[in-house]
């Protein structure tokens, strides 16, 4: 097992680099999506900050908007596409009916099953000494074996208590490092981790990522992150941060309210898009994080309006947020104003 322990999601990105920098850590390994670098032995990703958990790096190009929104969308337990692929197009190409996600892991959460996260907080306000307290994502019955195109690739998460900080642990049974574990998961994870401190009232312990398939697609993006001598590179100062959690006991129904304005909104209509998301929350990180974020991305993806979409950069109030989408904006920006003038 090879532990990659590291206070934040940059430093595991340039860690994880550094594993596959060394053809011993790896194997060549066939799969369904085209051929991997494949680690040799299950990657255990140990997060002591998992709250700073935006991904910076310019060549890798992360996608701020659709990981937090996508994160949003799951923890309002929802699995259907249309709220998603404004975000992220190739969303679709993991749906069996182009509407909904089999394996959406909020869905599995909240209304598979039963409310998961619900019982989760019940058990632990119970008794904070408990071992049981497991969020299930795999169903054995109809996804072992099963053809679907999208199967839960984090197949269950552990919760504990210890010295009054709530520590998570992500099984994983396939995890691609630079979409997956150093991307998407990151975010999704921890935001699940700090609502159920939030609603606890504890605070927020390490997240650790047990990968049993941890690996790389031989693909364009990885050519451009390879070959590079990173030298175990560490991040450095991480920027200021924000809570996502304010009020625990209304945040699941918040999320649940701004996707449902989200399905509501016409992407192609002439309604300011201002005009349209206007509701005040009580969780603070909508108003001072979410909204201006989402009204950036909808200047620049319905509108290009570039100008418009700064404005509301800069009312991002979580710095770390505001650089990564400013850096994600720049580059659609200077890719369309060379081609349009």
């Amino acid at each position: 097992m090879k532990v990659i322990k590291v206070n934040n999601v940059n430093d595991a990105f340039y860690r994880g680099l550094d594993l596959f920098g060394t053809e011993i850590n790896y194997r060549r390994q066939e799969s369904r999506n085209g051929p991997t670098l494949e680690a040799n032995e299950p990657v255990t990703t140990v997060y002591h900050r998992p709250w700073q958990r935006v991904l910076f790096d310019k060549r890798r190009d992360a996608n701020p908007f659709f990981h937090l929104f996508e994160s949003i969308w799951m923890m309002a337990g929802r699995r259907d596409l249309k709220t998603l692929t404004p975000f992220n197009a190739g969303m679709k190409n993991f749906s069996d009916d182009m509407e909904n996600l089999n394996g959406a892991y909020g869905h599995r959460w909240i209304n598979y099953w039963h409310d998961q996260i619900d019982t989760a907080l019940i058990m632990l306000l119970k008794d904070p000494n408990s071992r049981r307290v497991v969020l299930q994502m795999w169903d054995p019955v109809h996804d072992l074996d099963s053809p679907s195109k999208d199967i839960p690739c984090n197949t269950n998460i552990y919760f504990k208590i210890r010295e009054n900080k709530l520590e998570m642990t992500v099984c994983n049974r396939s995890n691609d490092m630079i979409w997956g574990a150093y991307g998407a998961n990151a975010v999704h994870m921890s935001i699940l981790q700090e609502y159920m401190a939030s609603a606890l009232d504890v605070e927020i312990g390490d997240y650790r990522q047990v990968s049993d398939s941890f690996h790389v697609y031989e693909n364009e993006l990885w050519k451009k992150l390879f070959p590079t001598d990173y030298g175990f590179t560490l991040f450095g100062s991480y920027p200021n941060t924000i809570p996502v959690v304010t009020k625990p006991r209304l945040f699941i129904n918040e999320c649940k309210f701004f996707m449902n304005e989200l399905e509501s909104f016409d992407w192609k209509g002439s309604v300011e898009a201002s005009e349209h998301f206007n509701k005040v929350y009580a969780n603070n990180f909508f108003d001072d994080v979410i909204y201006p974020m989402l009204l950036a991305f909808i200047a620049h993806k319905k509108e290009r309006n570039y100008v418009k979409a700064e404005s509301y950069l800069e009312q991002i109030k979580a710095e770390d947020w505001q650089i990564a989408c400013r850096n994600w904006i720049l580059k659609r920006r200077t890719n369309y104003e060379g081609k349009n003038g």
